[in-house]
């Protein structure tokens, strides 16, 4: 695709999940887990709310050495307690069939100093419960492909 435009692929949403990740629990692997556990495959992150040990997350910035001149930084980790305010995401799939979230949120300190971005896996157990909606969307697949304007692989709707 060239130019201003969308990828998209019309569903419907099928089976709706509540979840709540226990203490201790990774905030993505737990997520990834109860997609894999639910056979959701293509879905959406619909909330989440909670707290953290620890929160990592990444967020944009200049990178002129990339095609687009911006990219994720380094991790970044804030020392809990920290509340998760709000998530949002998408689940997806490799080309391969590995399930893939893309999550970002929007936490605060212990402060009230609000931080936001891109989650990072492995990097946020859960201090007390992290409380979600996870929702499957039907007729759809969503795959993660290499988009070459960009150069980077990225979620892609299609019709199934």
């Amino acid at each position: 695709m060239t130019g201003p435009g969308a990828y998209h692929a019309d569903g419907r949403f099928g089976k709706v999940v509540p979840v709540r990740l226990r203490r201790g629990t990774d905030l993505m692997n737990g997520l990834k887990t109860v997609c894999e556990a639910n056979e959701i495959k293509h879905g959406a992150v619909l909330a989440g709310i909670g707290s953290l040990q620890k929160m990592t997350y990444q967020v944009l910035a200049p990178r002129p050495e990339t095609k687009l001149g911006a990219g994720y930084t380094e991790p970044q980790v804030v020392q809990g307690p920290v509340e998760v305010v709000s998530l949002q995401g998408v689940v997806f799939q490799s080309e391969t069939g590995e399930t893939l979230l893309h999550v970002h949120g929007t936490f605060s300190d212990q402060h009230g100093t609000v931080y936001a971005g891109h989650v990072v896996a492995g990097e946020n157990p859960v201090l007390a419960t992290l409380d979600g909606i996870v929702a499957e969307i039907a007729d759809v697949k969503l795959v993660r492909r290499m988009d070459a304007e960009v150069g980077l692989g990225l979620f892609t709707p299609e019709k199934s």
